[in-house]
């Protein structure tokens, strides 16, 4: 691609940035000159292709710059000495860490766990960073066809593990589902061809139907003066739409947003305006309205939802917005691209740091987990458990604030301030009563942890925490007292027959429950033996499966089985 070509698709950049982005495209150029993708393509195509995402969603001509520079300095002869010459310091600095970022795997190996920890440290001092590598992550993944099928693989999983988490954290939903569903076909070949075929047979009568609704909304809305902007349907993604049918058992019946109807008007007032008409021509699901307008969701979601008994009493959901939380829905923090960096404003509007006051918190965060914990192996799944979830804030008693992922306990409250805390605590009290230690705290809970000397952690608490910092602090103490047993290790290979060991927290129906996991999915077990240990028991499961893929989807199921605290797997043979 040519200067001219690609400056036709800039038609929003003044002279003065075009000049500026046209040094980085020569330089660029001149970098990758002789270079090729696995696909035997220019590799100059990637990057330009990155810094076209980059425009598009509105980032600057310094971010646009960076975009096109960002694998100059690790893969070509470029170092940043010269980005810094020709371009200064914003932008040397955002070449610099994404060059960081580029190494980040999910083996947890201390190198790419450093990196990882950069990457998320930069989130906090420039959401340019971020941004510039989930699109980065997006032309890549739109190519990952000619890689081997282990590359595929492993990079699709990245993406579902860690880039659409953050995608999602940062409102930025069309871009979460892309990655999502360019990721799902590698890494879940066999369950996305079956989401597939499913849905197309079940499309065409959804479609039609909705050409039946869809008349009569507006001429409802019409009547009632609503000016309507746009009403289309939307189809759910197939992989949010497989973890779906993962919690309902893989029951169709239950999906009951598969299409949606979304109506776009001009205002606030036409928003709820338009949810009485939809109220008022059909009765709505009990607990199925929310408003997310009043009640906001913690990455920036603005949206009115209700499901109703519509035509010939079809489950239908609809979405009510306006434009503005159309595009917030669709771009998140890119609809208004804007961030502080060590408190000052940068280039376009102050963050609004009620929606987004998590991503600050990252740095405080890097360094209290520093101090508690022992090994930089747990990170990568630390980051997924803790910072990928909605939040809750809790108040001690001194009303200072404690921020926690929702679903928190007073155990990870209590480990949250210091770990003698939790190591001795003797009870909780929530909002001056006394609570259990699984408690699920809300956002303004009161909580004070009451200690005794001798108290120690059990093993049931494991079950209970939910932080991984509390997690970690509980089996070091229970491996103090010799209290914790291990998982036989997962091998890649899988020979005849393979032996499941599932850890759980006993209970009424937990056999049952984890037999149902192999019975859905036609699979004969061959041997099945119990070995008690106090309130955890041990389940072993033999059984024959067919391919890697349904092992890894069989150990996905069993983890989300209730009380189900690990899940391991082994090679083994039968006599």
């Amino acid at each position: 691609m040519t200067w001219e070509e690609y400056k036709k698709q800039l038609p929003q950049y003044t002279d003065e940035d075009l000049k500026f982005i046209e040094s980085g495209f020569e330089l660029a150029s001149l970098s990758h000159q002789g270079q090729k993708r696995a696909s035997g393509e220019e590799y100059i195509i990637h990057p330009i292709e990155v810094s076209l995402k980059t425009a598009e969603i509105g980032l600057d001509a310094k971010a646009v710059t960076a975009a096109l520079l960002h694998d100059t300095v690790e893969d070509t002869s470029t170092d940043l000495k010269t980005v810094k010459k020709k371009f200064g310091d914003e932008v040397t600095f955002l070449v610099n860490a994404l060059t960081k970022v580029n190494v980040i795997h999910l083996q947890s190996d201390e190198k790419t766990v450093e990196s990882a920890r950069k990457m998320f440290l930069a989130i906090s001092r420039d959401i340019r960073v971020v941004i510039i590598k989930l699109l980065d992550r997006l032309h890549n993944m739109q190519t990952i066809s000619a890689l081997p099928e282990r590359d595929r693989k492993r990079i699709s999983l990245e993406t579902l593990e860690i880039y659409a988490p953050l995608a999602d954290r940062l409102g930025m939903g069309e871009l979460k589902a892309k990655l999502e569903d360019l990721a799902f076909q590698y890494a879940y070949p066999e369950e996305y061809e079956y989401i597939q075929k499913e849905l197309k047979e079940k499309m065409s009568q959804r479609e039609k139907y909705l050409e039946k609704i869809i008349p009569i909304v507006e001429k409802e809305l019409i009547k009632e003066k609503i000016k309507i902007i746009d009403i289309h349907s939307r189809t759910k993604h197939y992989y949010s739409l497989w973890k779906k049918l993962l919690r309902y058992n893989m029951d169709w019946n239950l999906i009951t947003d598969l299409i949606a109807i979304r109506i776009i008007v001009g205002s606030i007032e036409s928003c709820y305006a338009t949810l009485g008409v939809i109220h008022k021509l059909w009765r709505p699901l009990p607990g199925r309205i929310k408003d997310y307008i009043a009640l906001p969701k913690q990455n920036g979601y603005q949206s009115l939802h209700t499901t109703v008994f519509c035509v010939e009493s079809n489950i239908t959901e609809f979405q009510i917005r306006t434009p503005e939380m159309h595009n917030k829905a669709e771009c998140g923090i890119a609809a208004h691209w804007a961030w502080e960096m060590e408190g000052k404003p940068v280039s376009g509007t102050k963050l609004q740091s009620s929606k987004f006051h998590w991503v600050k918190q990252l740095r405080e965060w890097h360094s209290a987990f520093d101090k508690n914990t022992s090994s930089d192996k747990s990170f990568l799944e630390s980051l997924k458990i803790d910072f990928f979830k909605d939040r809750v804030f809790i108040l001690t008693p001194k009303g200072d604030v404690v921020d926690l992922p929702a679903g928190a306990t007073p155990i990870d409250f209590a480990y949250n301030i210091h770990s003698e805390i939790g190591d001795h605590m003797a009870g909780a009290k929530v909002n001056n009563r006394i609570a259990p230690f699984d408690h699920q705290l809300v956002s303004g809970d009161i909580v004070e942890i009451i200690t005794q000397k001798n108290k120690k952690p059990n093993t049931e608490w494991l079950n209970v925490a939910k932080t991984s910092l509390a997690k970690g602090h509980i089996r070091s103490a229970l491996k103090k007292e010799g209290h914790l047993f291990g998982l036989f290790p997962g091998k890649e290979k899988i020979e005849q027959k393979t032996e499941i060991i599932v850890i759980a927290r006993d209970r009424v129906g937990l056999l049952k429950d984890i037999s149902e996991v192999f019975s859905s999915n036609h699979i004969n077990i061959q041997d099945f033996s119990v070995e008690k240990d106090a309130n955890y028991p041990r389940v072993h499961i033999i059984f024959k499966p067919k391919h890697k893929e349904q092992l890894s989807k069989i150990k996905t199921r069993l983890k989300t089985v209730k009380g189900v605290e690990e899940v391991g797997s082994r090679q083994t043979v039968i006599k």
